[in-house]
């Protein structure tokens, strides 16, 4: 199998969106919206980011795209993709005369 694993804490799963193409580009993309503070705060320093993100990978040729899984679990969004069997080298016989 072929692995991409996304941390994207603070999102929830609607919020990310995952596609491929016909060029076997797979593509994860989302958006962290800044969240609202109600009440008279100051902050000194805040460490979070925000924003979208697109991040693109391109699949090689054993990857079975109609099998890709997509699990997102506390912040970890973890993307299997299965390879499929190589085919083996076709072998046949040729008749001697």
């Amino acid at each position: 199998n072929i692995y991409v694993h996304a941390e994207i804490s603070g999102m929830a799963k609607e919020d990310v969106k995952i596609g491929i193409n016909d060029d076997r580009m797979l593509t994860l993309k989302g958006e962290k919206k800044r969240e609202e503070i109600e009440g008279d705060h100051t902050f000194i320093r805040n460490e979070r980011s925000f924003g979208s993100f697109s991040r693109s990978f391109i699949l090689p040729d054993s990857a079975d795209l109609d099998e890709i899984k997509a699990k997102f679990d506390n912040g970890l969004l973890i993307i299997t993709v299965p390879k499929k069997e190589p085919e083996k080298p076709k072998e046949f016989e040729i008749e001697i005369k």
